[in-house]
């Protein structure tokens, strides 16, 4: 049960974050549209079955964040958008 509930919890904080940057990024643009998906995607991985999901499942949705955030980072290095959080979260 303990594995399930931390697999979850990965694949949302991937997701959190994800949004996170997105809203960052987006500020003065409409793109209620594609916070919505990322939402709806959200409450999905809520109802997900964790027993479906192998380490390695987990480990490719972590890999891929990990490369979306290292494409953000030349934009990020602008300082135009600021941080995404206040402190440093880990």
């Amino acid at each position: 049960m303990e594995i399930k509930n931390n697999n979850r919890i990965r694949v949302l904080s991937c997701l959190k974050t994800i949004i996170d940057v997105h809203r960052t990024v987006s500020l003065g643009y409409d793109n209620d549209k594609l916070l919505e998906q990322f939402e709806e995607l959200k409450q999905a991985i809520d109802n997900m079955d964790m027993k479906q999901i192998s380490e390695g499942d987990i480990m490719v949705v972590e890999k891929a964040t990990n490369a979306l955030l290292g494409e953000f980072r030349p934009v990020f290095a602008t300082e135009k958008f600021g941080l995404v959080y206040g402190q440093v979260n880990h």
